[in-house]
């Protein structure tokens, strides 16, 4: 079945056109949300029912084998590497990379479904009676007892599936990215990606996102309904004068504790930063933070209902630390709207796309509390620093908006990530439009900022941008200078179809001048040699270091758990006078799990230390310039910088302000021609479901709707 999927895949005309143009370009972005995954998920159904239900099986196995056989050959025939492997790799290298891409998401798919699968069976009596007895016969040694079931079935799956998406988007990595080619599949990701749901509660469900919710909920009535009718089937009186009704409230309880297990099972994927799992589905921890905190609130729930219920039943019958690197603060710009722009030394080998987030702790503020800001630079564009924007509206943020207008000369830092997406897919839309509210406009920059950087590539095709922002007042149109990067030119704008459209909503006419201009000040911190530029946590490969590590982490843990397993629990209960109690070995697992992975986490990040120290990466006390300012003034103003000038008068002509009114959204994305319109929303609810609604009413086919939402 794998050699089918493996074959099936290469197109009939690729070996002549690997042999006229001597290489083929692999493009894993189209397999991963483009195609229809019809054939992988035909081929993981088949696996899985195969493995789950072998009887039924057992006469196509002669067929199987002789067809597999069959396509094997055609494969090598396709390729014309005469039936050997080698030659396949020799002759053709991207080719056998692209097939290796394809198995690899059979297998994650396979994995994936045959993991829920079992999670559908678990609370059955198929599972419990038939297939338990079997699996604890073969696979609890004496090495792992009890747990070898549950480490198999449960553990391994998700592993292996980690380290099988780091491998596929290390290789998505690589292949390069070009609009062009990617736009024609955008149409048929639209609606997976299409908001089917715009409520307050829930705020804004794709279709995709729909899906695993109903999945999901599906699985815990199915679970509670089967656990229910079993336990009701078989009540144990656990006290000779217990009562039916009893034994029938203390099973609801301990069942809904058991649901409780299910949501924690799921609990941690959606919040996981940097997981090689959730982009094989389409989803970033950014935008799945929300299902996190229902999955916390569901599960916290039911354990209370959990505990509650066994409370009453025995009245009834009496009876984390955060990895801290102090990063190097390199400047800060102070705009008129209260907000605050901070540009950090980053490494030249950090890679982040557009509307990326980044942590930051200042412990002179506070130090227990991280922020998330979102990173408006462009990593290809300035590659020597990196750049967030910082709306000063809590008491947190106003305290470090007091500290920079108070002339601090050394700001100390602490940073986590960046974190964001995996690809740049705005960029396959004829047109874009960007709608924000306030200081929604700073996802916007980093996208602009990649258009531009797009824009200047040979042969390359951008879309066209409109705008749309909604502000306050008149001094939040600062925010606007962020959008072109300082050391811009009038050539790389050039190329860039811009047009941007103001509504200031609490004022009807422009403010007098002298009573409301300010200037952008920017504050230059001095070196210090103990900061370092951010920098990957885990280099350049960051996602086969995160392969390495779950991989080995799981091995030793393995290791470790069989040792105590057979040298210290086993002797215990191998004498049949004392069984080891159930909870230490829940201890023992937990206390290995954590030193598996604090050990496999600080050889690599040691590694990797020692790594950035012989490549020069750290910092030293470098000799910071300022513009047109002496050593010992630190703080400046930019009313005169003529680097600015040009750029900012193209985005002068570029920018319409209408005072004392709102955008009608309705009538603007409606009028919008073109067969693709991406259309990103970043703001206030009310906002982001408005604009929802617009595009998921069917009137215009032609838009394609990416909500943009910061939910911490």
């Amino acid at each position: 079945m794998a050699l089918f999927a493996f074959a099936s895949k290469i197109p009939p005309e690729a070996s002549s056109m690997w042999y006229a143009t001597g290489s083929i370009e692999m493009d894993t972005e189209s397999d991963s949300g483009g195609n229809k995954a019809v054939l992988q998920t035909a081929t993981a159904l088949a696996i899985s029912f195969a493995i789950f239900f072998p009887t039924q099986f057992d006469y196509l196995a002669p067929a199987g084998d002789k067809l597999a056989l069959a396509l094997m050959q055609v494969f090598f025939a396709v390729v014309g590497a005469g039936g050997s492997v080698w030659n396949v790799i020799n002759t053709a290298p991207s080719t056998f990379l692209f097939a290796v891409v394809q198995v690899t998401v059979h297998l994650a798919v396979i994995l994936g479904l045959g993991w829920l699968l079992i999670w559908v069976l678990l609370p059955t009596k198929l599972y419990k009676q038939t297939w338990t007895p079997k699996l604890n016969t073969k696979l609890n040694s004496t090495y792992f007892r009890e747990q070898g079931t549950n480490l198999l079935l449960f553990s391994f799956p998700v592993m292996l599936i980690a380290v099988l998406g780091s491998v596929y988007l290390h290789l998505q990595k690589r292949s390069q990215n070009k609009p062009s080619s990617e736009r024609s599949t955008n149409s048929r990701l639209g609606f997976s990606r299409r908001p089917v749901l715009v409520m307050a509660p829930l705020g804004i469900v794709t279709a995709l996102e729909l899906t695993f919710v109903v999945m999901f909920i599906a699985l815990l009535i199915w679970s509670l309904a089967n656990y229910l009718y079993i336990s009701f089937g078989n009540l144990m009186m656990h006290k000779p004068d217990e009562k039916v009704w009893q034994a029938r409230f203390r099973s609801v309880s301990l069942r809904v504790g058991y649901i409780g297990n299910v949501c924690w099972a799921f609990l941690f994927f959606p919040v996981t930063r940097g997981s090689s799992i959730l982009p094989l589905v389409g989803l970033t921890s950014e935008s799945s933070i929300k299902y996190h905190i229902w999955l916390g609130h569901l599960s916290n729930a039911l354990f209370v209902l959990h505990t509650v219920g066994f409370v009453i039943y025995w009245l009834m019958t009496d009876q984390m630390v955060e990895s801290r690197k102090r990063a190097r603060l390199l400047s800060a710009r102070l705009l008129p709207c209260n907000a605050v722009e901070l540009n950090f030394s980053r490494s030249p080998g950090l890679y982040y796309n557009p509307t990326s987030i980044l942590f930051v702790n200042l412990p002179g503020i506070s130090k227990l509390q991280w922020h998330p800001f979102t990173v408006i630079s462009n990593g290809n564009m300035e590659q020597d620093k990196l750049s967030i924007f910082v709306k000063c509206q809590g008491s947190w943020t106003q305290k470090l908006y007091q500290q920079l207008s108070s002339s601090v000369d050394r700001l100390e830092v602490s940073v986590e990530g960046p974190y964001g997406p995996t690809s740049s897919h705005f960029l396959r839309h004829e047109s874009l439009v960007m709608v924000s509210g306030g200081s929604g406009i700073s996802p916007f920059i980093s996208i602009i900022r990649e258009i531009i950087f797009q824009s200047t590539q040979p042969n390359s095709q951008v879309p066209n941008i409109h705008l749309i922002c909604v502000f306050k007042n008149f001094t939040d149109l600062s925010m606007l200078d962020l959008l072109l990067p300082i050391s811009i030119t009038p050539p790389e704008i050039s190329k860039l179809k811009l047009q941007i459209d103001v509504y200031v909503t609490r004022e009807k006419q422009q403010p007098e001048t002298q009573n409301t201009q300010k200037l952008i000040q920017s504050v230059w911190f001095k070196p210090n040699p103990s900061d370092s530029p951010i920098s990957p946590a885990l280099g350049p490969d960051s996602w086969l270091w995160l392969c390495s590590i779950i991989t080995s982490s799981f091995i030793m843990f393995l290791l470790l758990l069989g040792i105590i397993t057979r040298y210290y629990i086993y002797p215990i209960e191998s004498t049949g006078i004392e069984v080891y109690h159930y909870s230490f070995k829940c201890l023992w697992d937990m206390f290995l799990v954590c030193v598996c992975v604090f050990l496999v986490s600080s050889a690599v990040f040691l590694w990797r230390k020692k790594q950035n120290s012989i490549e020069g990466k750290q910092v030293q006390n470098l000799e910071v310039s300022t513009p047109g300012m002496s050593p010992g003034l630190w703080f400046c103003s930019e009313g005169d910088r003529e680097l600015e000038s040009h750029p900012n008068q193209s985005l002068v002509q570029a920018t319409k302000v209408h005072f004392g009114d709102r955008p009608n959204l309705k009538k603007i994305l409606f009028d919008i021609k073109g067969s693709d319109v991406g259309v990103l929303v970043c703001g206030p609810r009310n906002m982001r479901h408005e604009v929802a609604k617009i595009c998921s009413s069917g009137l215009a086919d032609n838009l394609h709707f990416e909500s943009i939402s910061f939910n911490w």
